[in-house]
């Protein structure tokens, strides 16, 4: 098998405030590797990306932006950041209500020049007259990190009736598709999964076309897109989450797509017989074979054969890579807060699993899994929620050595308080430079602001030799960037 690398990342928050944005030729690399995810001033630190889709713009309620603080040594802070909308200079198009700029983030190098580009998926934007169309907009990365303007990424099918297609951008991915060294942008709208060919220059896109097989069904309704190198075809894959409400049953629904000098195309449903509700993705190779190991996360209710008289307790399983793809070889394993060695208990409506997110947190080699539980009840307060680290190894995913986080755990800022949701999204990215991934966590019901009760908040917990720590731990809001706007979930959009 070939192993690539892949450039899949995230972006999230705007506002105004950003530097003039131009777009002057693009500008060879420095020598630091610039090819990690999320690195769009190329100096070899990843840059953590928070959205606020709900955040008003310039008195545009819900406009939403997009928040980028640069990493370094020290690793993050408000003082190192950029605030990217709509309305910042260079950027395609304006802040409008109800666009929710940011209900998606990724990022990869989607002009070949070395440096990381920032994906902003905007689904609720109208195009042409139509509302809701969509909207897809790369801000690109370079010298001085994302200063060097953007582009407008419209659905392809935007100049046909509104019918044919809507939602462009509610998910998107960046990888080597065709296999050939370069990076493709794929995007899912509420109809289609498409991917955009070699050749996306800073002055229009390539030439997209449609993934081959479409959904699988008219029944199933797609949420997001992630991307990994699942398999042996020469090419990453995709795996797009959603729902079926096919007459078989409601529940999770899991398309594969093979990727490769072909083209992307529709291989099968990875969770058939419905039984899980609700689903989030991510990717990492867990037990270091050179295949990337899919993790999804079940919040809703856990499989059938898993006692669960609380519902809504929530689960994690893990399909490994293969040759053949996702669980072809291995049976997937779920794990949940009734098995051995993993923190909690199955409650009322825990969640665990709502927000999943994979990386090397030990710097061993091995991917390890984060796992949120937004509506975890801590010391008595409810659902204040917390985060579950899993670890990886030569075997897979262990629950040993397992390790749990919330706002009661000494060294975590802030206090465990009821409705927090601490959890309620996940990323992990290495923002130190030390060779061992940082977990970044949502907190989508923080309160900030006098009389606040949704603000959100977003902490970042360091990775060390024996997992997260508390050490050195830190956390940012919407005030910390001067922003002033109240109950708009700051930071609920992390990466994929």
């Amino acid at each position: 098998m070939r192993v690539r690398t892949l450039a899949i990342a995230t972006a999230v928050i705007a506002a105004t405030g950003l530097a003039l944005l131009v777009s002057p030729t693009a500008t060879a690399a420095p020598s630091a590797p610039a090819a990690l995810r999320d690195d769009f001033n190329g100096d070899g630190i990843r840059d953590l990306v928070t959205a606020t889709p709900k955040a008003p713009v310039e008195g545009k309620a819900r406009a939403g932006h997009v928040v980028v603080t640069y990493g370094s040594t020290s690793g993050v802070s408000p003082s190192r950041s950029v605030t990217i909308t709509q309305n910042s200079p260079g950027v395609p198009g304006a802040a409008e209500v109800s666009d929710q700029f940011g209900e998606s983030v990724t990022s990869g190098d989607v002009d070949g020049d070395g440096y990381a580009d920032l994906v902003v998926g905007s689904w609720l934007e109208g195009v042409g007259g139509d509302n809701n169309k969509g909207l897809v907009t790369v801000v690109w990365g370079g010298p001085g990190g994302l200063a060097h303007g953007g582009t407008a990424v419209e659905s392809p099918a935007a100049e046909n009736a509104s019918a044919e297609d809507f939602a462009f951008g509610q998910g998107v991915a960046v990888a080597d598709l065709d296999g050939d060294g370069g990076a493709n942008l794929a995007v899912v709208s509420g109809t289609r999964l498409w991917w955009f060919a070699d050749g996306f220059t800073r002055t229009a896109p390539s030439r997209a076309l449609e993934a081959e097989g479409g959904f699988g069904g008219a029944t199933v309704a797609p949420d997001d897109v992630i991307a990994g190198d699942f398999s042996d075809t020469d090419g990453a894959d995709l795996v797009v989450h959603g729902t079926d409400s096919s007459p078989s049953g409601s529940g999770s629904w899991l398309g594969y797509y093979t990727g490769g000098p072909g083209g992307v195309a529709y291989n099968k449903d990875l969770a058939p017989g419905r039984t899980a509700i609700g689903g989030t993705a991510a990717a990492g190779d867990i037990d270091r074979d050179g295949y990337e190991d899919l993790v999804t996360g079940q919040g809703g209710r856990l499989a059938d054969d898993v006692p669960d008289p609380s519902g809504g307790a929530g689960s994690v399983t893990v399909r490994y890579g293969g040759p053949g793809g996702p669980a072809a070889g291995r049976t997937p394993i779920t794990y949940h807060q009734g098995t051995p060695g993993v923190p909690g208990d199955n409650e009322l409506a825990d969640n665990f699993g709502a927000a999943v997110a994979v990386g090397d947190v030990t710097g061993d080699g091995y991917a390890d899994v984060a796992a949120g539980a937004p509506y975890e009840d801590v010391s008595g307060v409810r659902n204040a929620g917390n985060v579950v680290l899993l670890k990886g190894g030569a075997d897979g995913l262990t629950s040993a050595g397992a390790q749990s986080f919330h706002q009661a755990t000494a060294g975590v800022p802030g206090a465990a308080e009821a409705g927090d949701h601490f959890g309620s999204a996940l990323h992990t990215a290495d923002v130190n430079g030390n060779g061992k991934a940082d977990v970044a966590i949502s907190g989508s019901g923080e309160d900030v602001t006098p009389g606040g009760y949704e603000d959100g908040a977003v902490w970042v917990l360091r990775g060390s030799a024996a997992g997260l720590t508390a050490s050195n731990a830190t956390s940012f809001s919407a005030p910390s960037f001067g922003f002033t706007f109240a109950d708009c979930t700051f930071g609920s959009v992390l990466s994929d």
